[in-house]
């Protein structure tokens, strides 16, 4: 079994009055490629929209690993460091990828 992920759309995120440059559809649909997903209508983390959410496979989270969650994925240079995250295995199995590190954070300290 592989990670997946949960996507914020339908509020702020995924929203082209927000995002207008963004290809969400696009991002939504190299993201179902890689693995399956699941879209939310609102995280309620808007401050660090668009935000995608990592769920690490249940032999990685059985070993320890978390959700990652990961704020400001607005164009296909990250979509694709995730896919590619994704592909490696995800949380528990490979690091971040360096492109994505300074996108990490924590729900909990988010202050959103």
């Amino acid at each position: 079994m592989s990670c997946s992920v949960t996507v914020c759309r339908d509020c702020c995120c995924g929203s082209p009055a927000k995002h207008p440059d963004v290809d969400h559809d696009a991002h939504l649909t190299a993201l179902r490629a890689a693995t399956r997903v699941r879209v939310s209508e609102c995280i309620d983390l808007c401050a660090r929209s668009n935000v995608v959410v990592v769920h690490p496979s249940p032999p990685a989270r059985r070993n320890g690993a978390r959700v990652v969650y990961l704020g400001e994925i607005l164009d296909s240079e990250r979509v694709d460091a995730v896919v590619g995250w994704l592909d490696a295995g995800g949380p528990g199995v490979a690091a971040v990828p360096d492109i994505l590190a300074p996108l990490v954070f924590s729900k909990v300290s988010c202050g959103c």
